[in-house]
């Protein structure tokens, strides 16, 4: 059963009206999760319906349906087009992806997701995975830490930063979080002190998962299993995502690249749903303090 705290889906009503489900049609979410999202996409299939929910990490097999239409599969969502491959699924009505950490991550101490709570420093979604933020933190060397920093954290302090790290770990190897924090604290605004060191963790985690290379693949074989006419339905929280969505979606290339006929009109195989990002409004924010950084963009497959 699923645990009240494991993770409140954000934007649901709005996810699933984007989704515009066929009660027939064959739906994926591939990140389950605490499986809110999942149970509201079950409640509108009919008898013939299917949905395929994907996760990494197996904390989330607890929280798998009882239902003979639903089926849950162990797998990071860059390998998204194998696995219905495997189950015999050619093409799909619907593919959602909330791309935000679960509020499980965060509260589990020990998965080290947190600056709040001193930790061993982890961050993998899949736990079987060898590289956590101990490694990075400890073996990249000083260039390849402030390119991490930076480009997936947007900190501008992020040579320093490094420079401080691979000094603290020449006497004592950074550990945990705690550790973490105190390294990088010095070179953090007081009064930005909290979204900080929420990029620095940020940072880390995007690169222990390899969280946009793994986006990037999830985008370019969603136009590989959609059927035309499916929806393809994306929540980001961080700039970095939400650009590279924002911009698949419009030109239907990870690149971004924009190409025009001869007449000046975009070649793309996306409609826009909505051209103007969805966000939650002040009583979601109030319920659900974590999704006030949520961004919903939706787009449907045409013929292309």
């Amino acid at each position: 059963m699923m645990t009240p705290e494991y993770h409140i889906p954000a934007l649901l009503s709005e996810t699933i009206n984007g989704l515009n489900i066929n009660p027939e049609g064959i739906y994926v979410d591939v990140t389950f999760g605490g499986g809110g999202h999942s149970r509201a996409i079950m409640e509108n299939l009919g008898s013939k319906g299917r949905l395929y929910s994907l996760d990494q990490d197996m904390d989330a097999w607890a929280n798998r349906l009882d239902d003979s239409r639903f089926t849950f599969v162990h797998s990071n969502f860059s390998f998204l087009k194998n696995f219905l491959r495997y189950y015999g699924v050619e093409a799909v009505d619907g593919i959602l992806a909330d791309l935000g950490v679960s509020f499980h991550h965060f509260d589990e101490s020990e998965r080290g997701f947190s600056f709040r709570q001193d930790s061993r420093l982890d961050m993998r979604m899949n736990r079987s995975s060898k590289v956590d933020a101990a490694t990075v933190v400890n073996t990249y060397d000083e260039e390849q830490l402030a390119a991490v920093l930076y480009l997936y954290g947007e900190l501008k302090q992020s040579r320093r930063m490094a420079s401080a790290i691979v000094k603290a770990r020449s006497s004592e190897e950074i550990a945990t979080t705690g550790r973490l924090v105190e390294v990088v604290l010095p070179f953090i605004r007081k009064s930005q002190e909290k979204k900080e060191l929420a990029q620095v963790f940020q940072a880390l985690r995007i690169e222990v998962n390899h969280e946009i290379d793994v986006l990037k693949r999830l985008l370019t074989q969603s136009l590989e299993v959609l059927k035309p006419g499916g929806r393809l339905v994306i929540i980001t929280y961080h700039s970095l995502e939400d650009r590279l969505v924002k911009n698949f979606m419009r030109s239907g290339n990870v690149e971004g690249k924009v190409e025009k006929d001869f007449y000046g009109k975009v070649n793309t195989p996306w409609k826009l749903i909505n051209n103007k990002v969805i966000t939650a409004d002040a009583a979601e924010v109030e319920r659900n303090p974590r999704s006030r950084s949520a961004k919903l963009r939706i787009a449907e497959k045409i013929e292309f």
